[in-house]
């Protein structure tokens, strides 16, 4: 049976909760991971998904840490204390709390998301130094995703209520790239929203200390031009397609699947490619 133990770690004044999960096998130790969750209703979507993939990894001998983001999930802290720079401590306060149960392993960063966008910028940082990253549909513009989020939370609204608000409508069209204040029930802090803005695949540089693999679905033209672009560099990183029955925004029943047994199979062999 794997075991998984619950805990709190980071600095005092910023504590996140995670959850460790042991290798079955501590003889083949040699890799752990980290798993790094997506933003809002995206990470809740998810949240099943990676507890079930890093029971996977444990039992293939592969010790895993799961954790959420100051504000978020299972933390402490608001939601409007919510933004990318205190974020990308907490996945270094995580990579230290992984190095402390497995001091001897190679750490592997899995990120969904805006959690894989978090990666790039804790790993380019160079507080906490990752031997590979795996970016899921990685958020490069930051404008664009709010934006998303923005028309989802209007359409969840549109199929939640039996009278919509049309006020929710008026406002995105008149208004279509202003950044939201909500978004499907999870508040972006100011800090946030200007964060967001200033994401772009511009601001994304890989480095060439990490090993990088980008997995996106073969319609996403951006992120197959943000990796290209960042080969032309010289930078180790390569591009796969990964099809997927996964709606990050919705409820899984009954259009979309919780836990994509083919998305499992291709994160949990990521990590040895």
């Amino acid at each position: 049976m794997t075991l998984f133990t619950p805990l709190m770690f980071g600095p005092a004044s910023r504590q996140v909760f995670g959850v460790f999960h042991a290798a079955d096998d501590h003889r083949g130790e040699h890799t752990a991971v980290l798993l790094c969750p997506p933003f809002g209703q995206e990470g809740l979507r998810t949240h099943r998904f990676f507890k079930v993939l890093a029971e996977r990894l444990a039992r293939a001998g592969v010790a895993t840490l799961r954790f959420d983001f100051y504000g978020s999930g299972d933390s402490p802290g608001d939601e409007s204390e919510g933004e990318l720079d205190g974020w990308r401590r907490d996945l270094c306060a995580a990579h230290e709390e992984l190095r402390r149960h497995v001091p001897h392993a190679a750490i592997v960063w899995i990120g969904a998301r805006l959690g894989a966008t978090l990666a790039v910028l804790a790993a380019r940082n160079g507080l906490c130094d990752p031997a590979r990253l795996v970016l899921w549909e990685p958020v490069i513009d930051g404008q664009g995703y709010a934006r998303l989020l923005r028309e989802r939370h209007v359409e969840a609204i549109d199929t939640t209520f039996c009278i919509p608000d049309l006020s929710w409508r008026r406002s995105l069209a008149r208004e279509p790239d202003a950044l939201p204040e909500e978004a499907l029930g999870v508040r972006l802090s100011p800090a946030l929203q200007a964060q967001l803005r200033a994401l772009t695949p511009q601001s994304l540089p890989l480095t060439a200390l990490h090993d990088t693999l980008v997995l996106a679905p073969p319609d996403d033209t951006p992120t197959a031009q943000w990796a290209a672009e960042q080969q032309s560099r010289h930078m180790p990183v390569r591009l796969a397609y990964l099809s997927h029955p996964l709606d990050w925004t919705s409820d899984p029943y009954p259009h979309s699947a919780m836990v994509p047994a083919d998305a499992l199979s291709r994160l949990q062999g990521a990590i040895h490619e």
